[in-house]
């Protein structure tokens, strides 16, 4: 009968704990700094917020407007409402009127 004699070697010991040292390494790696990581969920968090914040600014707007064009088009045009929006976008006033400047000192 024969036999083989292996010699041990004390690199064998090493193979497994080695490649799995690198395997969560490199996961590990990319669960932090990868493109779905934890720094990018913070970046998109500040994002989002920052995105939330000019909706509702950009929802208000919308709002005013809608109510400006409903009180124009809604058959009964109030001569003193189209007066005033004319004078302030075409920037005129009457001879006989008084301007006051706020914010300007």
């Amino acid at each position: 009968m024969w036999t083989r004699h292996h010699k041990k070697r004390k690199f064998g010991r090493f193979v497994v704990p080695a490649i799995t040292v690198a395997f969560l390494s490199y996961f590990g790696y990319h669960c932090v700094h990868g493109e779905y990581g934890l720094i990018a969920t913070e970046r998109f968090e500040r994002q989002r917020l920052a995105r939330s914040g000019e909706l509702s600014r950009l929802t208000e707007t919308r709002v005013a407007l809608e109510r400006q064009v409903e009180a124009l088009s809604d058959g009964s045009l109030e001569r003193d409402m189209i007066d005033e929006i004319a004078r302030y976008q075409l920037n005129v006033s009457r001879t006989d009127e008084i301007v006051i400047l706020n914010g300007y000192f």
